[in-house]
């Protein structure tokens, strides 16, 4: 089993946050810690991940929000062959984003070349940072799976996600089709999102 590397999005990841609680939970797992989470560059966010992505043999990322944006800009970069797959939780808008938050976000443009590793997004009806049919064009254009889990704004905090346990049975789904061996049981995952999976 490769390593999990997590992104937050704008702003980090707060305490109580599933992605700290996945960086505790897991032996292998670590958050890419970034020097300014308020008022990002893309290179220089690259930068941390690269860093992180030349200590391992490979790894799966753990993306949320803005942190999605960073995985994707991985598309067609040199480092892109060391990730095995990328679960990319709530991606924003970066229009939306910048609206919400107003601050210099050095990220240029959206990403939204087809990736070249197995990518899962997860997605709410309700997300405030990116509608439905902006998620689905991203989707489209990343050539990832899709699962939408209900109203649950931006599944983080906020919206009542602290440890979010159907997300581990989640990620497993998207570790399985990269070919990598299960630890966890399947059953939750079928029972907690039946009905509410869309593929495109």
């Amino acid at each position: 089993m490769f390593p999990t590397l997590i992104l937050p999005g704008l702003n980090g990841s707060p305490e109580g946050h599933w992605q700290r609680h996945w960086a505790r939970d897991g032996a292998d797992a670590l958050v890419v810690e970034q020097e300014d989470w308020s008022c990002p560059v893309l290179g220089d966010w690259q930068a941390e991940l690269d860093r992180a992505l030349s200590q391992v043999e490979g790894a799966f990322l753990v993306a949320h929000s803005l942190g999605c944006l960073l995985a994707a800009s991985y598309a067609n970069r040199a480092a892109a062959h060391k990730i095995r797959g990328a679960l990319l939780v709530a991606p924003c808008s970066l229009a939306v984003t910048l609206r919400l938050h107003p601050c210099m976000i050095g990220f240029s443009e959206e990403p939204l070349q087809r990736l070249s590793f197995p990518s899962l997004v997860v997605g709410s009806l309700n997300d405030p940072y990116m509608g439905l049919p902006d998620l689905e064009r991203h989707v489209r254009s990343w050539g990832s799976e899709l699962i939408t889990i209900g109203f649950a704004g931006h599944i983080n905090i906020a919206s009542g996600f602290g440890h979010w346990a159907e997300g581990y049975r989640i990620f497993e789904r998207l570790v399985h089709s990269a070919g990598q061996p299960r630890s966890l049981s399947q059953r939750g995952l079928r029972a907690t999102t039946a009905g509410a999976q869309t593929s495109l």
